[in-house]
């Protein structure tokens, strides 16, 4: 490993599943805007669209993840400044 490179300050912070309510916990050094108490402890918050359960390799179910409106939004955002 190359030394200096790698972030000395790892915390521990909360993502959550955003398509079935899941909350875990894992050590990271994201920057987050949000936070969630967990059981009485204040934990900064990522949101996740696909986490391991909820993604269909994982839960052997298939399930349709809607990013049509997505691209619909980025399209009406951007359709402005493409004249």
């Amino acid at each position: 490993m190359k030394k200096g490179i790698h972030p000395e300050t790892y915390r521990l912070v909360a993502f959550k599943d955003m398509s079935n309510d899941v909350v875990f916990i894992s050590r990271s050094c994201v920057n987050t805007k949000e936070t969630i108490e967990i059981e009485g402890v204040v934990y900064p918050l990522v949101k996740v669209e696909i986490s391991n359960t909820s993604h269909p390799f994982y839960t052997g179910k298939v399930k349709i993840v809607d990013t049509a409106g997505r691209v619909d939004q980025f399209y009406q955002r951007y359709k402005a400044r493409k004249k």
